[in-house]
């Protein structure tokens, strides 16, 4: 399984919302650049970056930082955050961000994603962002009518799924593994999880149901996890 830390973008600095509330945010660097390379030092194989500006406003904010943490960095990194239309994919993946995530996007224009997908692979996954079992979009200020489980299965074009549990994310009290193994049962992608993750007995929570991988955000930066542990018990 792979353990993937978070680099929340918001204002040009790395932060941390607590269940995506815009004002229960924590600055804990102002080098996102810096962030990143230190994440990688530290033996991180892929990096997730979320661009919060752009999934609140609807258009991305930080590329700039985004291009200058992958010009910067020698692994792969994963973009999320108010990607919404085809150009953006293009302009983010053009970038050298190995894969764009769609999340509002995906739930509002299904086409998109089946036209993206077509013209870019596996460079193109879903995020599943879900409150009590219903799709969130727009920020996780929206809650849909459907449920990520149905959802997922409609989404079978992608080949990567990065699951989130809004109620647990930034809560440092685990994943919610049950959600998360309805959803890695359901469908042939590669499913990563999200929200939660604080201990190596969540990080095993999550292998042995069969997760592709772990973002790991707040639970890294307040010192509750070393990134080499748990990358070793995700190996």
């Amino acid at each position: 399984m792979q353990i993937l830390p978070a680099i929340d973008l918001r204002g040009g600095k790395c932060v941390n919302l607590i269940q995506g509330i815009a004002e229960q945010e924590t600055v804990f660097s102002d080098s996102p650049v810096e962030m990143a390379k230190q994440w990688q030092a530290e033996g991180a194989e892929y990096l997730h970056l979320v661009d919060l500006d752009g999934a609140f406003q609807g258009e991305s904010a930080n590329l700039h930082i985004v291009r200058e943490i992958v010009d910067t960095l020698d692994i792969p990194t994963q973009l999320g955050g108010g990607i919404r239309s085809m150009e953006h994919i293009d302009a983010v993946l053009a970038l050298g961000v190995h894969r764009a995530i769609l999340g509002t996007a995906a739930l509002k224009q299904p086409s998109l994603v089946k036209q993206a997908c077509e013209k870019h692979g596996e460079r193109i996954a879903v995020g599943i962002d879900a409150k009590d079992g219903m799709v969130a979009t727009h920020g996780w200020l929206e809650v849909s009518q459907k449920s990520a489980v149905e959802f997922a299965v409609e989404m079978d074009e992608v080949q990567t799924i990065i699951y989130t549990d809004i109620k647990s994310d930034g809560m440092l009290k685990g994943p919610n593994v049950n959600a998360t193994a309805d959803i890695v049962n359901a469908v042939s992608a590669d499913v990563i999880a999200s929200g939660g993750v604080t201990s190596l007995l969540d990080i095993e929570a999550l292998k042995n149901i069969g997760a592709y991988g772990a973002i790991i955000g707040r639970a890294l930066y307040i010192g509750d996890l070393n990134l080499s542990d748990a990358i070793a018990a995700a190996q």
